[in-house]
């Protein structure tokens, strides 16, 4: 009987879970009810490791950025973020012009409440090429972490039609230090609509907190969406460019108690080379992909499991109603799931990321 539940414990990669089986008596259960009861405890989840949300969504200064002297308050994104109060409490716009912004940027993490329009997401496009290997300011590499082109560390960020990318050239197949991050997002509660995140190894680091991406363009090559953040990406299409074998995320949940994990819901998937929809990064990473299209760059595994056989104890990757030549649930690993209806309800609305209390308008 204990190593039954352990089993159930590492099966299920949910602290919830643990709460279900705790209030149903051991004799009455088998592996599938157990799992239903823990998808219902997901369902009614409060997210206790984050805060309680407090948007702010009137804003009570616009900031103009233009490229071209005189036609702005601004030639830059960070002098326009650095003329911000260093402890931000109401919504600044930062408007920017079409253009092409070459430069590195981060927001501190005091600057909460800050919005970033662009002219189009072709039109506005913020660039730099730095990578991993990179020698920094410090006389130490950059790391994977400070290679990002765009970096937000505040909370209740909101980007609309405008374009992050990281230049630095596709690396060989092998090739070490040469991730280059268009956009890291270390913060609570960050909004991402009408977006285009461009780059080839380690894309979107989706570090951590809650985060909603919608009609929002990915490209990348190897772990283009990865990190232990908990966000729900809907109607992006996610497209891989390689030659070789690629991967779309690496979701990096390490532990039981980490409420983390990323869907995506009504999306597209297309690209070249050979493509798994995820490795596991952490021990208990989670993803999960419904009525989402998938082309035939897909590999018919589906998942890695980042070479430790134990890991595929641990992890929650499942599917539900996809569609399209990668989606054949046939060739998968035996250690995914293909959902049922009951099973996919907690990962398929802004509920997931509990959206319906700091989105700006929870319902589109």
């Amino acid at each position: 009987m204990k190593l039954k539940l352990l089993l159930l414990i590492l099966t299920f990669p949910n602290e919830n879970f643990l709460l279900a089986i705790s209030t149903v008596p051991s004799r009455l259960m088998g592996t599938e009810e157990a799992y239903l009861e823990w998808v219902k405890q997901m369902a009614s989840v409060k997210f206790s490791s984050f805060q309680e949300a407090r948007n702010k969504f009137k804003p009570c200064l616009t900031i103009k950025v233009n490229n071209k002297p005189r036609m702005g308050d601004f030639l830059t994104v960070q002098k326009a973020i650095n003329s911000i109060s260093v402890v931000n409490d109401c919504r600044v716009v930062i408007s920017i012009s079409e253009g092409t912004y070459r430069e590195k940027v981060e927001i501190p993490a005091t600057m909460a409440y800050i919005t970033l329009e662009g002219a189009g997401s072709d039109k506005t496009i913020i660039e730099w090429d730095d990578t991993a290997d990179r020698i920094g300011q410090s006389g130490h590499p950059l790391g994977t972490f400070g290679s990002a082109t765009f970096a937000v560390n505040s909370p209740y960020f909101i980007a609309k039609n405008l374009t992050f990318k990281n230049n630095a050239p596709p690396p060989p197949s092998g090739a070490l230090g040469k991730q280059a991050v268009a956009l890291r997002i270390s913060a609570d509660m960050a909004a991402f609509i009408r977006c285009k995140f461009i780059g080839a190894q380690d894309t979107l680091y989706d570090h951590i907190g809650r985060h909603y991406f919608q009609q929002c363009y990915i490209e990348g090559s190897v772990d283009f969406i990865f990190g232990n953040g908990l966000s729900f990406y809907k109607d992006c299409h996610l497209h891989a460019k390689t030659s070789t074998i690629g991967a779309l995320t690496a979701q990096k949940r390490e532990s039981l108690l980490e409420e983390t994990g990323f869907s995506f819901v009504k999306c597209k998937v297309t690209g070249s080379g050979a493509l798994y929809l995820g490795r596991a990064w952490g021990t208990f990473s989670r993803v999960v992909f419904a009525y989402t299209y998938m082309d035939k760059t897909i590999t018919p595994r589906g998942w890695y499991d980042w070479g430790d056989k134990n890991r595929e104890m641990t992890v929650f990757y499942g599917q539900y109603k996809c569609s399209g030549p990668g989606a054949d649930f046939g060739g998968r690993v035996s250690w995914c799931r293909e959902l049922t209806e009951t099973e996919a309800k907690p990962f398929i609305s802004i509920g997931f990321i509990n959206g319906q209390e700091w989105l700006p308008n929870p319902n589109s």
